[in-house]
C-alpha cells in the first residue's frame, strides 16, 4: 500500500536523523497496524529496540529506539529515538490532561472523549490512549497540544469538563479485569489459539487473520498456521487482548492443554 511505504519512509528518516545528527526524534502516536510495520522494519534492519520500561538502562548504545505510550501495555505508542545523552525522564514528549466531569452528569465513553477531541480539529496521531474512569479520564497527548487543550477543550458532547495537567507518573491506569481460560486445542497454531481465546470457530479466526486484524506480540499476523509460543500476547482488534499464559501436556485424545489470560 502506498500509505505503508510512505509511513515506513518516515520511520527510516526519523531513525537516520537521530543517528546522523545525534538528536531526539519521534513519530506521532501509531495504531496497531503502524506499530506492526515499524517493529518489522526495525527487525529487518537489525535496529535494537527497547520497550519504555527498559529505555533508561545505561546500555551505551549510540541511539536507542523505543516504543513508548506513557505506561506499560499502552495501546497507542510513539517511536522515539534517544541518543546516548538523552533519556525519557528529560526528553519525555508526552503530557497527560486529566478531565473530570461533574458528579451526577451522564457517563462518558472513550468515543465521547475522542469525538470531542477530533471535533476540535486535532489529528489522531497527536492523541494517545484515553483512560476512562467513572469521574472522568486521563488523556495522553503529545506535549505540543497540551496548552491548546487546556485552553479550548471544555466539553465532551454536552457534558462540561474541568481540566488539569498532571505528570506522567500520576497517570491513573484503570485496573483491567482478567479472565483465565483453560482449554485444549489440536495444536498451537494461531487460528486455534485465537479461536480459543475469543470464542470463535477456527474458520472465523482464520478469516480475522486474513483481514489483518490479529496481532501477535505487536506484529500483524499473516499465517493462520503460525505457531504461538507460551507467553505471547495476542490482540484481535475489536475483541480485546489475550496472552498464552501456559502450555501444558497433552490429553488422552492427543490435544494440547493451554491456559489463556484474557483482558
Amino acid at each position: 500500500m502506498k500509505e505503508d511505504h510512505f509511513f515506513l519512509a518516515q520511520i527510516e528518516d526519523k531513525i537516520a536523523q537521530s543517528e546522523n545528527r545525534y538528536i531526539v526524534t519521534r513519530t506521532g502516536f501509531m495504531d496497531a497496524h503502524q506499530q506492526s510495520l515499524a517493529r518489522q522494519y526495525c527487525r529487518k534492519h537489525h535496529i535494537p529496540v527497547t520497550e519504555a520500561s527498559l529505555a533508561d538502562r545505561p546500555d551505551r548504545m549510540p541511539v536507542r529506539t523505543v516504543f513508548y505510550g506513557g505506561y506499560e501495555d499502552a495501546e497507542r505508542v510513539i517511536l522515539i529515538n534517544l541518543p546516548e545523552y538523552a533519556d525519557l525522564e528529560t526528553e519525555d514528549p508526552l503530557a497527560v490532561i486529566r478531565a473530570e466531569k461533574k458528579e451526577g452528569s451522564r457517563e462518558l465513553t472513550h468515543r465521547d472523549y475522542l469525538g470531542s477531541l477530533t471535533g476540535l480539529g486535532i489529528k489522531r496521531d497527536l492523541i494517545g490512549d484515553i483512560l476512562v474512569r467513572g469521574d472522568g479520564a486521563d488523556i495522553i497527548v503529545l506535549n505540543e497540544i497540551a496548552d491548546f487543550l487546556l485552553t479550548h477543550y471544555a466539553k465532551a458532547g454536552r457534558t462540561a469538563l474541568s481540566l488539569a495537567p498532571v505528570g506522567i507518573e500520576e497517570l491513573i491506569v484503570p485496573e483491567r479485569q482478567l479472565q483465565r481460560i483453560t482449554d485444549t486445542v489440536s495444536s498451537l497454531r494461531l487460528d486455534c489459539i485465537v479461536a480459543s481465546a475469543f470464542g470463535l470457530s477456527r474458520k472465523k479466526a482464520a478469516e480475522a487473520i486474513a483481514r489483518g486484524i490479529v496481532f501477535v506480540d505487536h506484529v500483524e499476523a499473516a499465517k493462520p498456521d503460525a505457531q504461538v509460543e507460551e507467553g505471547s500476547s495476542i490482540v484481535l482488534r475489536g475483541k480485546g487482548k489475550a496472552r498464552l499464559a501456559e502450555v501444558g501436556g497433552r490429553s488422552r485424545k492427543d490435544r494440547q492443554y493451554i491456559a489463556i489470560e484474557k483482558y
